[in-house]
């Protein structure tokens, strides 16, 4: 059976992990991860707008993985557009990338369940299988945290490298062009780097509870008894 120290080290992190699933779910359907201003560069340019004149023509944009809004300002005063990545945006935005951000975030919440079962099971019971025992808990943070890792390095390819809040901003538009003044990740993304860095902990947490690292060469007790026989 497992000591008590090792009960406690596996209870706080089945916590983590479920505590970690529960946000991840919760950020998936919110359309907090990335907010930002955009300047509608048409209407400046029409007025040469500089100065305090120029905060007329910068509206708001916020989305996250499925839906989104933005308030566009061209001079006239704010007009709130609500919009949906599907089927909307599917056209314009890179779908792939997006796809596999949104897949896996369902990895990350099935292997982050994984784990705390895992978890909580090596803290009540005996292991009796290699995946039960501490290979296992540190292949499930090993994935967990993985996943994390691509959903932020995709999500952020998507944004920065793809211009995302820019082809957002001028969807539908003809006769006015858009600019992204100003963009930064949201509640939900940094909801994501955190889940991350606690299945990290996790894998820290098992070698605190004494379980050496998987793949770790033991040490070579063979020659140091052969040298022993060999005296007498």
């Amino acid at each position: 059976m497992p000591t008590p120290q090792k009960k406690i080290l596996f209870c706080l992190a089945g916590v983590l992990s479920f505590v970690c699933a529960l946000g991840t779910a919760a950020a998936i359907g919110t359309q907090l991860w990335v907010k930002g201003t955009i300047l509608c560069k048409t209407g400046a340019l029409l007025v040469n707008a500089t100065g305090p004149e120029l905060e007329k023509f910068i509206g708001e944009i916020q989305y996250g993985l499925f839906h989104g809004e933005r308030v566009r300002q061209c001079g006239l005063g704010g007009r709130p557009f609500q919009f949906s990545f599907f089927p909307d945006l599917l056209k314009i935005i890179p779908a792939s990338i997006h796809v596999s951000v949104i897949l896996f975030c369902m990895v990350l919440i099935i292997f982050t369940l994984v784990g705390m079962g895992f978890f909580l099971y090596n803290a009540f019971g005996s292991p009796y299988e290699t995946l039960h025992g501490p290979v296992g808990l540190y292949l499930w943070s090993f994935i967990a945290c993985s996943c994390g890792c691509l959903i932020m390095i995709l999500f952020s390819s998507e944004v920065k490298i793809h211009h995302l809040s820019e082809k957002i901003a001028n969807f539908k538009e003809k006769s006015f062009t858009f600019k992204t003044h100003s963009e930064r990740f949201a509640d939900s993304f940094w909801i994501i780097l955190a889940c991350s860095l606690v299945h990290f902990l996790n894998a820290l947490l098992i070698r605190l509870a004494g379980f050496e690292f998987p793949f770790s060469k033991p040490k070579d007790s063979g020659t140091a008894t052969g040298a022993a026989d060999l005296m007498y």
